[in-house]
């Protein structure tokens, strides 16, 4: 059973996953090789702004945030925000050695050219203590859409 959680998006802040009611007992920062971080997930409130996903990149890593959760069955309490399975998929990665639940967004709600909401990508920021300082140097020069 998986018991691990990687977010990679606005769950890379702890007091938001904690307010989404998901038990986890360790928080950790993680890097999931082959793999780059997007904004082309489009929000269900506002459909021109962008939400976190990942894309393949074999030559990219995209970092975040790793969960221990206090049992296998705590990651079906993200499932209401992701809008799983319909917006989001849940599966399996690896990071570090370890199999961890991540979310990847479904095709039918990608666009290119959106942006992230300034709000949104506090949440990312917030993830900061998790990351090296040059993904979060990246993750400060993000283009955003300010006031929403």
């Amino acid at each position: 059973m998986v018991s691990f959680y990687f977010a990679y998006g606005s769950n890379m802040n702890p007091a938001r996953v904690s307010e989404r009611g998901m038990q986890f007992d360790a928080v950790q920062g993680g890097r999931l090789e082959g793999f780059r971080l997007v904004f082309d997930k489009a929000s269900k409130a506002h459909p021109d702004i962008g939400h976190a996903n990942l894309t393949y990149d074999p030559a990219a890593a995209a970092e975040g945030v790793v969960y221990r959760l206090t049992s296998a069955s705590e990651i079906t309490r993200m499932d209401p925000y992701e809008n799983a399975p319909v917006n989001y998929s849940r599966e399996v990665v690896t990071v570090a050695g370890v199999h961890c639940w991540t979310y990847f967004a479904n095709p039918a709600v990608r666009f290119a050219g959106l942006k992230p909401s300034r709000s949104y990508l506090n949440h990312l920021l917030a993830g900061r203590e998790y990351l090296t300082p040059e993904y979060y140097r990246m993750l400060c020069a993000v283009e955003c859409v300010e006031g929403r």
